[in-house]
């Protein structure tokens, strides 16, 4: 009876859980090994730091990624397998029972595309100091928080200017991050002011209308907290200007910075209207910087557009869009979901795999409902009035063509920062302008 016993609970417990166990295994292996050949399992950003010496194996990180592919359990223990799409939300941080993993950036000092900082986020050049994703962690909450560090840094040095024609900071940037940081300048009574060459909001200005924002709750100096995970584009942007407004808040739109320069302890500041001195330097605008082109004939023709604000705004047309990240499949699926319109995504990659889970869901789900037609390992060769010409695989093809939409990355500020003196990982000294690391 007792072996019997036994084995019925050998059969009708251990033996389902061992299956499942390598079941899952096997999954996350051929997972692991598909993101090592396509590059993916080198994380660009912040990524799970996992101690592998107190890991348990549990699978609570997994479980809990929104993301639903950056982990997975491989040998019993967390290892990650598509950092790519890890943009720090912490909930795997939270998760897990021994304190085995941590989001953060890892070493930078390794890292060609991240500025050199210390833990108040101030650079190598004393006095300049980064909020927001350039310093890499992207997230609201993460611009927020950074935001008052970096002015709640400057005013512990009583690095205030004594000559009232000197700003005590000046702000480059009127994102989240710059915003928070005007906010904070004005609860501390700073002589402050902040340059953007657009409107407030930062990146989220390109976002396509009714985007879905993720946050987390977080405390806005002046105004109160931010309790949802989840907020639409038109949400925050109403929030910025109502902020900007109540507050007064003395940001300058429209005026792009050309180059900062130190002179002593006091940096003069150029832009294309005009010149100010301050004692400190906040950069706070994003990585995207300028759009990236293509380089080829026909690009410049008044239907390349390069950011999607309506998809509404198209309907009926024929649309191609370029590229393979979130921007590129988050425009497709909009302007797929459009009455009459035909769309075609062309991607250099055989397939779509450094997009959120959500995307890469959204989009095969349009793919498989034939609204939109994937082009892998295509390029376009020529823009034309009515067509275009791509290169896909060994063929070239013409598609007709009303408009295209062109999300090829960015070229990030990292030669201007270059030229004030900041280093970045890899060296322990100021990069040249013209050794600036490419961008990712």
């Amino acid at each position: 009876m007792i072996w019997i016993i036994t084995a019925a609970l050998i059969s009708g417990i251990v033996l389902p859980y061992y299956l499942t166990f390598r079941k899952r295994q096997k999954h996350d292996m051929e997972r692991r090994r598909e993101a090592q050949l396509l590059g993916l399992d080198k994380p660009k950003g912040q990524f799970p730091m996992i101690d592998m010496a107190l890991c348990i194996g549990c699978g609570s990180c997994v479980a809990v990624c929104p993301e639903g592919d950056v982990l997975g359990i491989v040998f019993g223990r967390a290892t990650i397998i598509n950092g790519l799409r890890c943009v720090g939300h912490g909930y795997c941080e939270k998760a897990c029972p021994v304190g085995a993993l941590k989001v953060g950036l890892g070493d930078i000092k390794t890292r060609a595309d991240i500025p050199l900082m210390n833990e108040h986020n101030e650079t190598t050049v004393p006095g300049i100091y980064i909020a927001g994703e350039l310093g890499g962690l992207s997230l609201i909450r993460n611009a927020i928080d950074q935001g008052c560090m970096v002015i709640q840094r400057i005013v512990e040095l009583e690095a205030r200017a004594t000559d009232p024609a000197i700003y005590d900071v000046i702000i480059v940037g009127a994102g989240p991050a710059g915003i928070t940081a005007a906010l904070a300048a004005t609860k501390f009574n700073l002589r402050y002011k902040a340059l953007d060459r657009q409107d407030p909001g930062g990146t989220i200005l390109q976002y396509p209308r009714q985007k879905l924002v993720m946050t987390q709750p977080v405390d806005i100096p002046l105004h109160g907290q931010l309790k949802k995970e989840e907020y639409s584009k038109e949400f925050l942007l109403e929030l910025w200007r109502e902020i900007i407004v109540k507050h007064k808040l003395n940001i300058n739109c429209g005026e792009r910075v050309e180059r900062v320069t130190k002179n002593g302890e006091i940096f003069d500041v150029t832009t294309i209207k005009g010149s100010y001195r301050a004692r400190n330097i906040v950069l706070a605008m994003g990585r995207r910087g300028t759009p990236r082109k293509l380089g080829v004939p026909g690009e410049e023709l008044p239907k390349t557009l390069y950011q999607l604000v309506d998809a509404q705004s198209y309907q009926n047309k024929h649309i191609l869009v370029v590229g393979g990240g979130d921007s590129a499949v988050e425009a497709a699926v909009g302007l797929g979901r459009q009455t009459g319109n035909k769309v075609t995504i062309s991607y250099r990659q055989s397939k779509f795999a450094k997009v959120k889970l959500k995307n890469e869901q959204r989009i095969n789900e349009l793919i498989a409902e034939k609204k939109i037609r994937p082009l892998f390992n295509s390029n376009v060769l020529e823009i034309r009035e009515k067509t275009v010409l791509i290169k896909a695989g060994e063929d070239t093809i013409e598609i007709p063509n009303d408009f295209v939409f062109i999300f090829a990355g960015g070229e990030p500020p990292f030669k201007m920062l270059a030229e004030m003196g900041v280093a970045f990982g890899g060296e322990a000294k100021p990069i040249k302008p013209q050794d600036a690391p490419a961008p990712r």
